[in-house]
């Protein structure tokens, strides 16, 4: 939503709870289809189906044979959209992902004429797997798609068709011959969700399911169509004042620069989160209070959605990686710092006293 555009409206007394609780039961459906191919992992696809209720991207990173790929094909099976693929490679080019114009002949006439042949972006679920392998020019690519829906080729623009995701994966630990994603590019993906190794009663579940004749049936619970209209309930709930400003106080006080900031953020932050983190904080917690059939978000909505929102907007410095310090740790301790309640948050962003004495004890 741009600066210029109206706010939607609130949701209203004669609907919110009629459109709440039809999110909320959409939620639990397409969580119930999800558990026949996938075991465990349920914080993933919460916030994999928040980050797409709020029309944002997800970034995964996990190491191979987490079930990355298997879940987000799943998940656009159970949402009954369009699933197209993409294996990144050291040689892909643009073009491969956006499509191409070649000179096609009419056979009757014989006249010639550019045709617009599109490529797999083209899709309402986009999976980009191991994004990290192709080289920055490819994967700039994908910018005007994630931020715009469209693309742009020989000067003509084409439009995505409506709902439309990236749902990109990463490898953390193989980094030789890859290419690590621009802060740019990184800032456009709303969330970044840590995909870890299941517990050993899942790992055990895994194993009988994939060595056995088990072959899943995901049924398609959602259209596109009320995709759309769920994602405009979502934009039209509310959020209080102290809200809001816990959100944007997680946000300034992972900066350094013009402002007071906790002693453990001065020492291992270089660059802090931008404006766009405050704005995800708040969808994503409007987002996951709908899931869970509540009608307004709260500071635990925004606590819930802070890891995946802030981790790769948080830039550590030498120190942090000497000390081995990751951006998690540095959210997990502004969490414990900041106040949620409404009395703590009426200092309208200025950083209490508490902070420091807190940190320094």
């Amino acid at each position: 939503m741009s600066a210029h555009e109206p706010p939607p409206p609130s949701l209203s007394e004669a609907d919110d709870v009629q459109a709440v609780e039809q999110l909320h039961q959409a939620f639990r459906r397409i969580t119930v289809e999800l558990e026949k191919a996938i075991v465990g992992q349920q914080q993933v696809i919460e916030e994999l189906l928040i980050a797409m209720f709020a029309r944002g991207h997800a970034l995964l990173v996990g190491v191979p044979g987490l079930a990355k790929t298997l879940m987000i094909r799943s998940l656009a099976d159970a949402l009954s959209l369009k699933f197209n693929r993409i294996q990144f490679t050291p040689d892909l080019m643009p073009s491969d992902i956006t499509g191409t114009e070649v000179i096609q002949e009419d056979k009757v006439t014989g006249t010639r004429a550019f045709k617009f042949l599109k490529g797999p972006i083209f899709a309402n679920v986009l999976l980009a797997d191991e994004i990290n392998r192709t080289p920055p020019k490819t994967q700039a690519a994908l910018l005007e798609a994630m931020q715009e829906h469209q693309v742009t080729v020989g000067g003509d623009r084409h439009r995505l068709e409506e709902p439309f995701f990236v749902l990109a994966t990463q490898n953390p630990i193989e980094q030789e011959g890859t290419y690590p994603l621009p802060e740019a590019q990184l800032d456009r993906f709303m969330f970044n969700i840590f995909v870890d190794y299941p517990d050993e009663d899942d790992e055990l579940e895994i194993v009988r399911r994939t060595t056995a004749e088990y072959a899943p049936q995901i049924q398609p619970t959602l259209s596109g169509t009320e995709i759309l209209a769920l994602q405009r309930i979502v934009r039209r709930v509310p959020v209080a004042e102290h809200v809001a400003r816990y959100a944007l106080r997680l946000t300034r006080l992972t900066r350094r620069e013009k402002q007071p900031a906790p002693d453990f953020v001065n020492e291992y932050v270089s660059w802090g989160a931008g404006p766009r983190a405050s704005q995800y904080l708040v969808l994503g917690a409007k987002a996951r209070a709908v899931l869970h059939g509540r009608l307004a978000a709260t500071c635990e909505d925004v606590r819930a959605v802070a890891a995946p929102v802030l981790r790769h907007r948080i830039m550590t410095n030498f120190n942090a990686e000497a000390e081995g310090i990751k951006p998690d740790d540095i959210v997990r301790r502004l969490i414990e710092l900041i106040p949620t309640d409404e009395e703590a948050q009426s200092t309208r962003g200025k950083l209490p006293e508490l902070f420091r004495s807190a940190d320094a004890g």
